[in-house]
């Protein structure tokens, strides 16, 4: 049993952030970013917001698209590496905002590449039979790990997310297949180094900065083309297919140029590629979800459709799903 995905959602915080306001906090320009990322703005958080907020609207959302009630969710999973909290989870926070009082869930935490992990999940439990309705969220406020004095990646991410719910289909049709790989052997080059039990928080910590994200960005740019673009065409080739027969690929969004490169290695045109990142900047395990939706409300997917998903992420953590679409 396939499941199928039967509503998208995404929420983005309503706070802009421009090139030109990056500008202004650190030593860069929007033409250095627009260069080497494509980015143009991101959306961030206000004070008292969080991604349980955007995850609990990125839900309502799904519930109002699916016309249907929270009690009758079995399962929620949220993809992402900025809870609110080590706990109760994320997930927890939703359930409750959201009075889904018949599901149960979790947080997975796979960087940017959460969300393809959430759907794997969700696609493994509905075909288990067990679960008929499952909610899976990718979600990150990264401005709470970016420190602002480093541009090498305050300029990179923004906040946001968004989800889905998955249910069973009969169908030869839904999540029809997936490759996911990690390597934690690349740890070192894209880390937070602070706050969990490793190193906990302390005045020495803090002052050291040990809790923002940082990145060895070559290395990261070197595994990540390759990985991305590896995983994608693999997937193809197990499936006898080209990149002909691709109706849409929705890649992670963190670099225009390693976005092109893996659609090149695949043999899908440019039109058939979607592209975001100049408005959201990355926004890891967000950026799929995020593009999934807006790619259902341009109608830029149809009854039938392969729509091939591919990410890379820190840990390392890389995949790539396979989507025969069934009309929402």
């Amino acid at each position: 049993m396939n499941a199928k995905i039967t509503a998208t959602a995404h929420n983005t915080p309503k706070n802009i952030m421009t090139n030109h306001d990056l500008e202004k906090i650190v030593d860069t320009s929007d033409e250095w970013i627009r260069s080497r990322t494509g980015i143009e703005k991101r959306h961030i958080v206000s004070e008292d917001e969080a991604s349980s907020d955007i995850s609990t609207r990125i839900a309502l959302s799904l519930l109002k698209e699916k016309n249907i009630l929270a009690d009758e969710i079995d399962l929620i999973i949220v993809g992402t590496v900025t809870p609110d909290h080590y706990t109760p989870s994320t997930a927890a926070l939703v359930q409750k905002n959201i009075g889904a009082t018949n599901a149960w869930g979790f947080d997975l935490s796979a960087a940017c590449s959460g969300f393809l992990y959430g759907l794997e999940t969700g696609a493994n439990f509905i075909s288990t039979g067990k679960y008929e309705k499952i909610m899976v969220i990718g979600v990150d406020t990264m401005t709470s790990i970016l420190d602002f004095k480093d541009r090498d990646t305050c300029v990179i991410f923004g906040d946001g997310g968004g989800g889905v719910i998955l249910e069973p289909t009969t169908k030869e049709s839904g999540i029809i297949d997936s490759i996911l790989h990690m390597d934690g052997s690349g740890g070192d080059y894209l880390i937070v180094p602070g706050g969990g039990s490793r190193i906990p928080a302390t005045i020495k910590s803090v002052n050291e900065r040990k809790h923002y994200i940082k990145q060895d960005g070559k290395t990261v740019y070197k595994y990540a083309v390759k990985g991305m673009a590896d995983v994608s065409e693999k997937i193809l080739s197990k499936n006898n297919l080209s990149g002909d027969d691709i109706a849409l690929f929705i890649p992670h969004q963190a670099n225009k140029r390693i976005i092109d490169a893996a659609a090149e290695r695949c043999g899908i045109v440019e039109d058939k590629v979607l592209i975001n990142i100049d408005k959201y900047g990355n926004t890891t395990a967000g950026t799929i979800p995020i593009a999934l939706n807006e790619a259902v409300n341009e109608n830029r997917i149809n009854d039938g459709d392969l729509i091939l998903l591919a990410a890379f992420g820190a840990g390392f953590t890389w995949g790539s799903i396979l989507i025969r679409w069934e009309s929402i």
